[in-house]
């Protein structure tokens, strides 16, 4: 009997694989072909071998995009992994209203990234809140072109992605602080450590595997920006697609019936890698400091 249900797992895995396979990896071996040819929108194409890779050696605009996607990273990951712990230590304690500050951090991340961007385009734009307040400060003369200079343009959407982003990683370190024996920092606290030293010596080592994780996922989430520069910028990527994202030249080479699919997956393709080796890359990291 028992041998004649060994198909009975598969059956319960068998939604999840249906999924898997025919919005994951289906889609992505078709990349993967695409990457090789010539093939436009609507289809076709011819193989072409490495011409594609070898377009993305000598394209402009894929090494500017490049080089802000791997500015993005730099910037925000730090932000990321940093920001949300000392969020989280702070409203970690029981104390009346602590659930609405929760609520309020938290709040960013179940907004629409559409809701989202108009926000941050009124307060970032020539007459609204932030420049409204500088001005009234006698900070700056002149509004701050946070939407129309292309560096600026970039660091408001870095500034959008820590925004929106904040309070999902505080839930995962809420859940990490948790786990943190209070004995451990007890004793500490017998020993004469205040309470910065109980967190640099206890809290941060034992909520090193967390911070890893939320590094990891900061960076995947950086690399693939796209939303946020779209609707700070109106869809233009600042002043001559300035600050366009690898995302953003990924699109922009595929859309509309003469986009150039071969190419765009070329492009994905070398996205994908690069995600990849920096996601290993970070875990490596990690398991040699652990080592030592």
């Amino acid at each position: 009997m028992t041998g004649r249900r060994w198909y009975a797992p598969w059956l319960f895995l068998a939604p999840a694989l249906t999924v898997a396979v025919t919005f994951f990896i289906v889609p992505f071996g078709n990349t993967v072909v695409l990457s090789f040819t010539d093939a436009a929108t609507l289809g076709g194409g011819q193989f072409t071998g490495l011409a594609n890779y070898q377009r993305l050696l000598g394209d402009s605009e894929f090494w500017l995009s490049l080089r802000n996607t791997a500015l993005y990273v730099v910037v925000v990951v730090p932000l990321m992994v940093v920001l949300p712990l000392l969020v989280a230590v702070l409203v970690q304690r029981r104390i009346a209203g602590v659930g609405f500050f929760r609520a309020v951090f938290y709040s960013p991340v179940v907004a629409s990234m559409v809701v989202a961007g108009l926000i941050w385009s009124w307060l970032l734009s020539s007459d609204g809140l932030v420049n409204s307040l500088l001005r009234g400060l006698h900070l700056v003369a002149e509004p701050l072109p946070f939407l129309t200079d292309s560096t600026l343009l970039l660091f408001s959407a870095m500034a959008m992605t820590v925004w929106k982003g904040l309070g999902y990683y505080m839930v995962v370190y809420l859940a990490a602080l948790a786990n943190v024996p209070r004995s451990l920092l007890e004793a500490a606290e017998v020993d004469g450590a205040g309470a910065v030293r109980r967190f640099m010596s206890v809290t941060v080592p034992l909520l090193r595997p967390t911070m890893v994780l939320v590094a990891t996922l900061s960076a995947i989430a950086s690399a693939k920006v796209f939303a946020e520069v779209y609707t700070l910028s109106d869809g233009s990527a600042g002043p001559g697609g300035e600050a366009r994202t690898l995302v953003y030249t990924i699109r922009e080479a595929g859309l509309g019936l003469s986009g150039e699919a071969g190419y765009a997956s070329a492009m994905s393709l070398a996205l994908f890698l690069g995600t990849l080796g920096l996601s290993v890359f970070v875990t490596r990291l990690n398991s040699r400091e652990h080592q030592v």
